[in-house]
C-alpha cells in the first residue's frame, strides 16, 4: 500500500504540475498579449501626440501668417483711402477746371463778338 500511496502521492503532484504549468504558460500569454496591446496603444498615443505637436506649430504659425496678413490688409485699406481722397481731390480741381474753362470760352466768344462789332464798326464807311 505504500507504493499505492506514493503512486497516487506521484499522480497526485503530477496533474498539479501539469495544472500549475498550464496555468502558468496562459498567464505568461495572457501578460504578452497585455503588453503587445499596452506597446500598441503607446505608440499611437506617441504618433497622435507627434501629430498634435505639428498641428500646434502649424497652428502657431498660420496665425502669424493670417496675423500678418491682417496688418497688411489693414495698411492696403489706409492706403486705398487715401488714394480715392486724392482721386475725388482730382476729380474736384478737374471739375472745376473744366468750368472755369468753359467760363474762359464764354469771355472769349463773347470778345471775338464784340472784337469783330468793333471792327464792322470801324470798317463801316463814314458818310
Amino acid at each position: 500500500m505504500d507504493e499505492n500511496l506514493k503512486n497516487r502521492v506521484l499522480i497526485i503532484l503530477a496533474v498539479l504540475a501539469a495544472i500549475f504549468f498550464i496555468g502558468s504558460v496562459s498567464s505568461c500569454a495572457g501578460a504578452r498579449k497585455q503588453k503587445m496591446a499596452r506597446d500598441k496603444e503607446m505608440a499611437t498615443r506617441l504618433d497622435l501626440e507627434e501629430k498634435m505637436s505639428k498641428f500646434s506649430s502649424e497652428k502657431a504659425s498660420l496665425e502669424a501668417k493670417i496675423k500678418s496678413l491682417n496688418q497688411e490688409l489693414e495698411t492696403e485699406k489706409a492706403s486705398q483711402e487715401t488714394v480715392k481722397k486724392a482721386l475725388l481731390q482730382e476729380q474736384l480741381v478737374n471739375q472745376s477746371l473744366k468750368e472755369e474753362l468753359q467760363k474762359v470760352n464764354k469771355l472769349k466768344e463773347a470778345l471775338e463778338e464784340d472784337l469783330k462789332d468793333a471792327l464792322s464798326k470801324s470798317s463801316k464807311p463814314k458818310r
